[in-house]
Protein backbone atom coordinates (compact mmCIF):
# COMPACT_ATOMS: atom_id res chain seq x y z
CA UNK A 1 0.00 0.00 0.00
CA UNK A 2 1.37 3.65 -0.70
CA UNK A 3 -0.26 6.70 1.07
CA UNK A 4 0.29 9.87 -1.22
CA UNK A 5 -0.03 13.82 -0.13
CA UNK A 6 -1.40 15.44 -3.22
CA UNK A 7 -0.90 19.24 -2.68
CA UNK A 8 -2.36 21.60 -4.85
CA UNK A 9 -1.56 25.33 -5.26
CA UNK A 10 -4.26 28.01 -5.60
CA UNK A 11 -3.45 28.26 -9.55
CA UNK A 12 -3.65 24.23 -10.21
CA UNK A 13 -7.07 23.99 -7.79
CA UNK A 14 -8.63 26.79 -10.66
CA UNK A 15 -7.08 24.54 -13.77
CA UNK A 16 -9.26 21.55 -12.41
CA UNK A 17 -12.27 23.84 -11.20
CA UNK A 18 -12.27 21.93 -7.65
CA UNK A 19 -15.82 23.05 -6.65
CA UNK A 20 -17.87 20.11 -5.34
CA UNK A 21 -16.83 16.46 -4.17
CA UNK A 22 -17.31 15.58 -7.72
CA UNK A 23 -14.47 17.34 -8.80
CA UNK A 24 -12.07 15.80 -6.56
CA UNK A 25 -13.19 12.82 -7.32
CA UNK A 26 -12.41 12.86 -11.51
CA UNK A 27 -9.06 14.63 -10.16
CA UNK A 28 -8.26 11.87 -7.91
CA UNK A 29 -9.12 9.16 -10.53
CA UNK A 30 -7.31 10.89 -13.11
CA UNK A 31 -4.19 9.18 -10.93
CA UNK A 32 -5.33 5.84 -11.38
CA UNK A 33 -6.07 4.26 -14.70
CA UNK A 34 -8.74 1.56 -15.56
CA UNK A 35 -7.56 -1.26 -16.39
CA UNK A 36 -9.40 -4.36 -17.27
CA UNK A 37 -8.43 -6.65 -14.25
CA UNK A 38 -8.67 -3.75 -12.01
CA UNK A 39 -11.13 -2.61 -9.78
CA UNK A 40 -10.87 0.46 -7.95
CA UNK A 41 -8.02 0.08 -5.31
CA UNK A 42 -7.59 3.51 -4.04
CA UNK A 43 -9.60 5.82 -1.14
CA UNK A 44 -8.88 9.20 -0.41
CA UNK A 45 -10.16 12.00 1.77
CA UNK A 46 -9.93 15.81 1.01
CA UNK A 47 -7.55 17.30 3.44
CA UNK A 48 -9.12 21.14 2.56
CA UNK A 49 -7.40 23.86 2.44
CA UNK A 50 -7.38 27.26 2.33
CA UNK A 51 -7.31 30.29 -0.35
CA UNK A 52 -3.33 29.25 -1.20
CA UNK A 53 -4.33 25.87 -1.91
CA UNK A 54 -5.76 22.30 -1.14
CA UNK A 55 -4.43 19.15 0.04
CA UNK A 56 -5.67 15.79 -0.67
CA UNK A 57 -4.65 12.07 1.21
CA UNK A 58 -4.43 8.94 -1.04
CA UNK A 59 -4.23 4.87 0.37
CA UNK A 60 -3.86 2.84 -3.09
CA UNK A 61 -2.35 0.02 -3.64
CA UNK A 62 -0.70 0.98 -6.82
CA UNK A 63 1.44 4.36 -6.85
CA UNK A 64 -0.43 7.13 -8.74
CA UNK A 65 0.51 8.54 -11.98
CA UNK A 66 2.66 11.79 -11.70
CA UNK A 67 -0.10 14.52 -11.95
CA UNK A 68 -0.94 17.04 -14.54
CA UNK A 69 -1.20 19.55 -11.92
CA UNK A 70 -0.21 19.64 -8.48
CA UNK A 71 2.77 17.72 -6.52
CA UNK A 72 2.38 14.07 -4.93
CA UNK A 73 4.48 12.96 -2.25
CA UNK A 74 4.07 8.97 -1.96
CA UNK A 75 5.85 6.26 0.62
CA UNK A 76 4.85 3.12 1.12
CA UNK A 77 2.52 1.72 4.18
CA UNK A 78 4.77 -1.37 5.76
CA UNK A 79 3.13 -4.05 7.25
CA UNK A 80 4.44 -3.12 10.64
CA UNK A 81 2.56 0.23 11.08
CA UNK A 82 -0.62 -2.09 11.31
CA UNK A 83 0.19 -4.13 13.93
CA UNK A 84 -0.35 -1.76 16.79
CA UNK A 85 -2.82 -2.05 19.49
CA UNK A 86 -4.12 1.86 19.89
CA UNK A 87 -4.36 4.01 17.14
CA UNK A 88 -5.45 7.95 16.73
CA UNK A 89 -7.63 8.10 13.79
CA UNK A 90 -9.81 10.47 11.77
CA UNK A 91 -12.07 9.54 9.41
CA UNK A 92 -14.75 11.09 7.14
CA UNK A 93 -18.18 9.54 6.83
CA UNK A 94 -21.39 8.94 4.89
CA UNK A 95 -23.62 8.60 8.03
CA UNK A 96 -26.74 6.47 6.63
CA UNK A 97 -28.78 3.31 7.50
CA UNK A 98 -31.40 1.25 6.47
CA UNK A 99 -34.98 2.45 7.60
CA UNK A 100 -36.43 -0.80 9.06
CA UNK A 101 -40.17 0.20 8.11
CA UNK A 102 -39.50 1.50 4.58
CA UNK A 103 -36.05 -0.08 3.91
CA UNK A 104 -34.77 2.72 2.32
CA UNK A 105 -31.22 4.44 3.08
CA UNK A 106 -31.42 7.07 5.39
CA UNK A 107 -29.30 9.92 6.71
CA UNK A 108 -27.87 9.74 10.11
CA UNK A 109 -28.49 13.26 11.96
CA UNK A 110 -27.53 14.99 15.16
CA UNK A 111 -24.60 14.51 17.31
CA UNK A 112 -26.03 12.21 19.86
CA UNK A 113 -27.13 9.84 17.41
CA UNK A 114 -23.90 10.24 14.86
CA UNK A 115 -21.59 8.91 18.10
CA UNK A 116 -24.18 6.36 18.85
CA UNK A 117 -23.73 5.27 15.08
CA UNK A 118 -20.39 4.79 14.85
CA UNK A 119 -19.42 3.37 18.34
CA UNK A 120 -22.19 0.23 17.01
CA UNK A 121 -20.60 -0.16 13.79
CA UNK A 122 -16.80 -0.06 14.92
CA UNK A 123 -17.15 -3.63 15.73
CA UNK A 124 -17.46 -4.66 12.61
CA UNK A 125 -14.45 -2.92 11.18
CA UNK A 126 -12.29 -5.12 13.42
CA UNK A 127 -12.25 -2.09 16.31
CA UNK A 128 -13.81 -0.48 19.26
CA UNK A 129 -13.42 3.11 20.40
CA UNK A 130 -11.77 4.25 23.47
CA UNK A 131 -14.74 5.54 26.20
CA UNK A 132 -14.97 8.97 26.03
CA UNK A 133 -12.52 9.40 23.21
CA UNK A 134 -15.06 9.95 20.24
CA UNK A 135 -16.15 13.13 18.63
CA UNK A 136 -17.92 14.16 15.66
CA UNK A 137 -16.99 17.08 13.62
CA UNK A 138 -18.08 18.85 9.82
CA UNK A 139 -21.56 17.51 10.50
CA UNK A 140 -22.98 19.16 6.80
CA UNK A 141 -24.70 18.10 3.51
CA UNK A 142 -22.42 17.66 0.21
CA UNK A 143 -24.22 18.49 -3.48
CA UNK A 144 -22.59 18.03 -6.58
CA UNK A 145 -24.16 18.25 -9.91
CA UNK A 146 -23.88 15.03 -12.16
CA UNK A 147 -25.32 13.81 -15.78
CA UNK A 148 -27.64 17.32 -14.92
CA UNK A 149 -28.63 15.81 -11.68
CA UNK A 150 -28.14 17.35 -8.22
CA UNK A 151 -26.77 14.23 -6.00
CA UNK A 152 -26.02 14.72 -1.97
CA UNK A 153 -23.98 12.95 0.26
CA UNK A 154 -24.30 13.58 4.50
CA UNK A 155 -21.13 13.75 5.87
CA UNK A 156 -19.31 13.60 8.77
CA UNK A 157 -15.74 13.42 10.44
CA UNK A 158 -15.42 11.09 13.38
CA UNK A 159 -12.29 11.51 15.43
CA UNK A 160 -10.79 10.02 18.52
CA UNK A 161 -8.96 6.77 19.62
CA UNK A 162 -9.58 3.11 18.72
CA UNK A 163 -8.52 -0.56 20.03
CA UNK A 164 -7.52 -3.19 17.65
CA UNK A 165 -10.26 -6.20 18.22
CA UNK A 166 -9.98 -8.29 15.48
CA UNK A 167 -6.63 -7.79 13.13
CA UNK A 168 -7.67 -9.27 9.89
CA UNK A 169 -10.43 -7.05 9.99
CA UNK A 170 -8.92 -3.95 10.99
CA UNK A 171 -6.28 -4.12 8.32
CA UNK A 172 -9.26 -5.31 5.82
CA UNK A 173 -11.23 -1.93 6.76
CA UNK A 174 -7.74 0.21 6.66
CA UNK A 175 -6.99 -0.92 3.08
CA UNK A 176 -10.27 -1.15 1.52
CA UNK A 177 -12.44 1.54 3.09
CA UNK A 178 -15.16 1.50 5.64
CA UNK A 179 -19.23 2.89 4.92
CA UNK A 180 -20.32 4.04 1.66
CA UNK A 181 -19.41 6.51 -0.78
CA UNK A 182 -15.83 5.18 -0.79
CA UNK A 183 -15.50 6.77 -4.43
CA UNK A 184 -16.42 9.98 -3.18
CA UNK A 185 -13.51 10.58 -0.64
CA UNK A 186 -15.44 8.76 2.53
CA UNK A 187 -13.96 5.99 4.55
CA UNK A 188 -10.57 6.55 4.34
CA UNK A 189 -9.52 5.44 8.09
CA UNK A 190 -6.78 7.72 9.16
CA UNK A 191 -4.62 6.21 11.79
CA UNK A 192 -1.56 6.83 13.59
CA UNK A 193 -0.42 4.76 16.64
CA UNK A 194 -0.22 5.53 20.04
CA UNK A 195 0.05 4.46 23.50
CA UNK A 196 -2.97 4.42 25.41
CA UNK A 197 -1.14 5.14 28.45
CA UNK A 198 0.28 8.47 27.49
CA UNK A 199 -2.26 9.76 24.81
Amino acid sequence: MYATMLNLNRSDCKALNLKDIYSVHKTVYSLFPETPEKSRDFLFADKGGDWNGRKILILSARKPLAPEYGEIYSKKVTDAFLQFDHYGFEIIMNPVKRDAGTGKIVSVRGRENLLEWFTHKSPGFGFEIVPESLQVNHMKVLTYQKSGKTCTHNSAVFIGKLRVAARETFIESFKKGIGRAKAFGFGLLQIIPIDINES
